[in-house]
């Protein structure tokens, strides 16, 4: 489903590939290491299980990656932020997990997934009638932007707007498009996009400006934005981040519900954490659920990060609690 950089299994304000990233194994080995923290105690042994859950991240570990629009300052008109906003007043995780569903494990089309959502949610009631214009919205090179560029087409549209999704890549290469007026809108990530103007303006080793606080993230990414001419609207409730899975079965079994119950209940030996090569050292994987939690896992298992290799070890019982991304259609309940 998605090939978009991610901020939270890097550093605070990684902008690096997976590739990139030095860790404690190959990408897609799947044997078991010891984590670099000890466990003490017995741990949870893993339970097998179809459906998987999100465990809350209830001391907020990961930062604030909202679904946010964001518009070249030049045709940033009221009526145009106004229909944006009404995608954004729509959308929440769980609906962004339908979705997903929808195109990933359903197999519709972005473009046929969206219109059946702005239909069972009233989309389009109220969007006002703006100026008009051509108006190109971006999309990043995964299915999930590709659907909430179709968002905003609708939405726009109704608003008086003539326009076309053109789906261009990475945030490398529209970011920059965005700014010049190349495309007009594209659908982003709070503190992904937050950091990548941040360390683009102020180098790599800039100190983040995001956090788990949304308004502060959000006042930041304005704040960088006003400077290259890009302005943004309202976030949506919809949140594509880093999470940690275990299957309903487990979550049963051990009542975890939370990173905290996993941590008090779950440290010990037979607890095995699964994610990406680099998760140990990340301070939105493993280190920062010892940090922030003092969970320590009794085994790592290198996989991969919220991919199919770690959704089928938690599913086949292999591991305990796996690296997902929260709104991954594979946590559709239905």
């Amino acid at each position: 489903m998605r090939a978009r950089t991610r901020l939270a299994v890097g550093a605070a304000a990684a902008l690096a590939t997976a590739g990139l990233l030095t860790g404690c194994g190959d990408a897609g080995s799947s044997g078991t290491e010891a984590p670099q923290q000890g466990a003490s105690g017995a741990g949870c042994a893993p339970v097998a299980g179809d459906q998987l859950v999100v465990l809350d991240d209830d001391k907020k570990l990961q930062n604030t990656d909202n679904v946010i629009p964001a518009v070249n300052a030049g045709v940033a008109k009221p009526e145009l932020i106004a229909a944006l906003d009404k995608v954004s007043a729509a959308l929440d995780t769980p609906k962004l997990i339908q979705l997903n569903k929808a195109v990933d494990v359903d197999r519709k089309t972005p473009k046929v997934a969206a219109e059946e959502f702005a239909s069972a949610n009233n989309l389009t009631s109220g969007i006002a009638k703006g100026p008009g214009g051509q108006i190109v919205v971006g999309a990043g090179n995964f299915s999930e932007s590709q659907t909430i560029a179709e968002l905003y087409r609708i939405a726009l549209t109704t608003a008086g707007y003539q326009v076309r999704v053109q789906q261009i890549g990475s945030r490398e290469l529209y970011e920059p498009a965005l700014e010049k007026g190349e495309i007009q809108v594209v659908p982003e990530y709070a503190a992904t996009m937050a950091e990548f103007l941040n360390t683009k303006a102020n180098g790599q080793n800039a100190q983040p400006v995001s956090s788990p606080d949304l308004d502060k993230t959000v006042t930041a990414l304005r704040a960088s934005g006003d400077k290259v001419g890009i302005t943004f609207g309202k976030p949506s409730a919809a949140q594509d981040q880093n999470a940690f899975a275990v299957t309903k079965a487990f979550a049963d079994k051990y009542s975890v519900r939370t990173l905290s119950d996993l941590a008090s209940k779950c440290s010990g030996q037979a607890t095995v954490l699964a994610g990406p090569p680099e998760c140990p050292q990340r301070p939105k994987c493993q280190a920062g659920l010892v940090e922030v939690y003092d969970f320590k896992a009794g085994s790592f298992s290198s996989l991969d990060a919220g991919g199919p290799q770690t959704k089928n070890a938690l599913k086949t019982g292999s591991a305990s609690v796996g690296l997902v991304f929260s709104s991954d259609g594979a946590l559709a309940s239905s």
